[in-house]
């Protein structure tokens, strides 16, 4: 794997190109609205919903990195089976990681899902931690992206797609819970977390635990998936969806909070996973907490949301490169080992 298409040069899709041409890949970007004056690498303005001129593209590359709103990954997981390429994408959505899955049972190249912040790197995390006990009664995940100097009751800003946002509150959660696999509300289950003495709460929200449920039933008891945010927000954002009945209309609400609460540059990514069980016949604990902030990366100062998403599905890509990791197939997530994926050049920021 030499060349590689990104598509969607956001945030994350132009810092993820950055990042590969800087592990030697060959990277076309592609974004209609991308100014080729500000990339390192060759961009084409191309439609991204016309499977012919993606198909055209595809000829020309060994792999392609989705970094598209989800609902535009099915079209473009399809074109990239029929062109017989490896495929990542960063989605959380799960309809679109089933129809990636079934598209692998055919694949010439690797179909990788789920390749960024959560899901991705915090079940690399939590798989790396379940492998340490003989027996284990619970592995809880936990990730929060947040503005280091929040204003206002919400103590939030928009940093990630606000679509993106919305589902994850909307949508059911899968959980495994007292050795059940079963789905759960979004915006259900609170707790205290605390980092390094900071008070955060933790809610259910959906996608981010990938195939991890079925992977691990029947073997750990109790796993789940929330996202952490300052204290008061998970009281105004019930609010907001539920009594103001914001729900209905997703478009709209993300259209209200992004204008609300506009993406910062300084903000931080948390990573709180606990794992509990038997090891030799006495029970332990084994925990993984990180506080990851903006990185300068090739001249700029990257967020920290978008280093930690496009670091983690190019490391991923570096490992399949280099034969760490299967070449076909379906990639999950808690199939990766952690300390290989920190060995690779961009894996080793996460040790910053």
């Amino acid at each position: 794997m030499k060349s590689i298409a990104v598509l969607g040069l956001g945030k994350v899709g132009a810092l993820a190109a950055q990042l590969l041409v800087d592990s030697d890949f060959a990277v076309i970007g592609v974004d209609m609205h991308a100014d080729p004056d500000k990339h390192s690498h060759e961009v084409r303005r191309i439609d991204v919903t016309d499977a012919v001129s993606l198909g055209a593209l595809f000829a020309d590359v060994d792999a392609v990195l989705s970094c598209l709103p989800y609902h535009l990954n099915i079209g473009v997981s399809d074109v990239a089976h029929a062109a017989g390429i490896h495929y990542f994408d960063l989605t959380e959505d799960v309809p679109t990681t089933n129809h990636v899955r079934k598209l692998a049972e055919t694949s010439k190249g690797l179909m990788a899902p789920q390749c960024g912040l959560a899901p991705g790197f915090v079940g690399i995390v939590g798989a790396d931690l379940i492998a340490h006990f003989d027996e284990t009664r619970s592995c809880r995940m936990r990730v929060g992206a947040l503005p280091q100097n929040p204003t206002g009751l919400m103590g939030y800003a928009f940093n990630w797609s606000p679509e993106g946002v919305v589902n994850e509150y909307l949508n059911d959660c899968e959980v495994i819970e007292d050795g059940e696999r079963k789905m759960v509300s979004a915006m259900e289950w609170r707790e205290k977390v605390f980092i390094d003495g900071l008070e955060l709460e933790a809610f259910t929200t959906s996608g981010g635990l990938g195939t991890m449920c079925e992977t691990y039933l029947g073997k750990v008891d109790n796993m789940d998936y929330k996202t952490m945010r300052y204290p008061g927000h998970f009281d105004l954002m019930n609010f907001f969806f539920h009594e103001l009945l914001m729900r209905e209309d997703r478009e709209k609400a993300g259209e209200i909070l992004i204008n609300a609460k506009p993406p910062v540059d300084q903000d931080v990514v948390y990573v709180h996973v606990a794992a509990e069980g038997l090891i030799d016949g006495k029970l332990s604990r084994k925990e993984f907490v990180g506080a990851y902030k903006p990185l300068m990366i090739a001249g700029k100062s990257r967020t920290a949301i978008a280093w930690t998403t496009a670091g983690s599905v190019v490391a991923v890509i570096e490992m399949v490169r280099e034969g760490t990791l299967p070449s076909s197939g379906f990639l999950k997530q808690e199939d990766i080992s952690l300390a290989a994926l920190m060995e690779t050049r961009t894996g080793s920021f996460y040790t910053r």
